[in-house]
């Protein structure tokens, strides 16, 4: 499940348990935020889609930290004028760890995934153990016809250049 949310002017693409920037809040790391302002909510199956905002959904997120961009220079320079001027600025952003979204909740989200996963797992290593199996069987053959035509050629060699020779004299 995840949804697009609009928070500072920008649009972001949400998932439970997924951590994303905002422009600064004035939260302390820790406190939850709610975003009412919610376009777009899909579960895989269905998709709703507000106009402009979906009615009566709403996505929980936990303030984890506040952090500074990187540094943005600006340089304003005037040719001919012996002018130059230097600027920069460390935007300010908030990281947000999604706790639920509409009436879902993040705990529900987590025990899915590790089922599935224990399922998956002996099928996904049985086909890797498969096509190791035919890469060594396969190997020894093509090794022998890659050094055949290099022995020929070798044994080749020294006739032309006992012909060469025989041209000189």
């Amino acid at each position: 499940m995840y949804a697009v949310i609009a928070s500072g002017g920008k649009q972001h693409k949400v998932k439970i348990g997924r951590e994303f920037q905002v422009e600064k809040l004035d939260v302390e790391p820790g406190k939850k935020v709610s975003f009412d302002e919610v376009l777009m909510v899909s579960d895989g199956e269905k998709v709703q889609v507000g106009a402009p905002f979906v009615k009566g959904m709403k996505v929980e997120a936990e303030v984890v930290d506040q952090v500074k961009a990187k540094k943005v220079r600006i340089i304003k320079f005037r040719r001919r004028k012996d002018s130059m001027t230097t600027q920069g600025h460390r935007q300010k952003y908030t990281v947000l760890k999604v706790v639920a979204i509409g009436d879902q909740k993040a705990e529900a989200k987590k025990a899915a995934p590790k089922a599935e996963a224990k399922k998956a797992a002996p099928k996904a290593e049985a086909k890797k153990a498969a096509p190791k199996a035919e890469a060594k069987k396969a190997a020894p053959k093509t090794a022998a016809k890659k050094a055949a035509p290099k022995a020929e050629a070798k044994k080749a060699a020294p006739k032309k250049a006992a012909a060469k020779d025989s041209k000189k004299s």
